[in-house]
């Protein structure tokens, strides 16, 4: 059964693949105020948002107003924020390398990002310092990347030089990265390194949304606009240029773009793996390969998805569960189980 196939009923296949991930947002959105050490039922989140918007008093204790605007609000828009964005880029890489492995940190994005942080960590900078330094770093990777492929390539595969490229940027990255916990404070600069590069969003404050938003709007428009051109790259390169396409700029704009996202997620959130490499497998699966469909539907099941696991990371135990190593243990399994139902897709 292809994505086109209709399901029970005559609803079509892409239909389902927006719906329910957009009616799980919902259903999420809903559930995260509602769980945690101090639950927001429905109503009474009706009641602080209605006063904040309209004015006059909601008749709740002023914690109410703390934790949904200050706490609550800030990580569920982030969450969101950052598994749209990693799945779109994953989407995009995907596609691009026609590859159902590759992820958005196949070109050292988020060694780069994790070595920014760090730096800025061990040098004792405050939290935007950090934030920006991986996001500058995480683009600094990938130009490192690319340009190692542009002088590289030759007669060889453009694609195969800039992965080879990408791991090796990636390596030496990693091991910087190595370098700056050894010589980290072990009380002080470690532990806060370690924790960055577990990933998570407890620290999240509204104010640190505005900074991630537009560099993921402004990655994500030439997607959106390019989306009919994008699915020629998907062919072999002979094919997309007997098509009249422009396959050298175009790959590096779209590269640039998915990188843009990967970046400005990961400064944010940290090392969160698994998001970008099998949330585009779920929307293959609902939608078809057609960009034009994939990328929105990718966007809202990496939304409901990253979202999901936050609420588990937060309430699962006494302590947080940092999100790296909870995507771990759930996106591995879930993984080998796409893999299974879908190994004929990519064939």
């Amino acid at each position: 059964m292809t994505a086109e196939a209709p399901l029970a009923g005559g609803v079509p296949r892409w239909v389902v693949g927006y719906l329910l991930p957009a009616l799980g947002i919902v259903a999420l959105v809903l559930l995260s105020f509602a769980i945690g050490k101090f639950p927001v039922a429905p109503g009474e989140l009706v009641q602080v948002v209605a006063a904040k918007l309209f004015g006059g008093a909601h008749g709740l204790p002023d914690t109410y107003e703390a934790v949904v605007w200050r706490i609550r609000l800030p990580r569920i828009a982030t969450a969101c924020l950052v598994g749209a964005g990693l799945a779109a880029a994953g989407a995009t890489y995907q596609g691009l390398f026609r590859n159902p492995l590759v992820s958005p940190d196949i070109l050292g994005v988020s060694s780069g990002a994790g070595f920014g942080a760090a730096l800025a960590i061990l040098m004792s900078l405050p939290v935007v310092a950090v934030q920006g330094m991986a996001f500058v770093f995480g683009l600094v990777a990938v130009a490192v990347v690319y340009a190692i492929a542009q002088l590289a390539g030759g007669r060889h595969e453009p694609l195969l030089v800039l992965v080879l490229a990408g791991v090796v940027v990636g390596a030496l990255f990693s091991a910087a990265i190595s370098l700056i916990k050894y010589v980290a404070d072990p009380y002080d600069q470690l532990p806060a390194i370690e924790f960055w590069l577990l990933g998570g969003l407890s620290g999240v404050r509204l104010m640190d949304i505005l900074p991630v938003l537009l560099p993921v709007l402004i990655g994500l428009v030439p997607l959106v606009l390019l989306r009919w051109r994008l699915n020629v790259l998907s062919l072999e390169d002979e094919e997309a240029r007997a098509l009249g396409l422009r396959t050298g700029p175009l790959r590096a704009l779209a590269i640039a773009c998915a990188t843009l996202m990967t970046a400005a997620a990961v400064s944010i959130a940290g090392m969160v793996g698994w998001v970008g490499l099998i949330v585009p497998h779920i929307a293959r699966m609902l939608v078809g390969p057609s960009f034009v469909r994939l990328l929105p539907a990718a966007m809202l099941i990496g939304a409901a998805y990253l979202l999901a696991v936050d609420n588990i990371a937060r309430t699962a135990a006494v302590i947080e569960i940092p999100l790296g190593v909870l995507n771990a243990f759930l996106g591995a399994p879930f993984f080998l189980f796409v893999l299974a139902r879908a190994r004929r897709s990519w064939q």
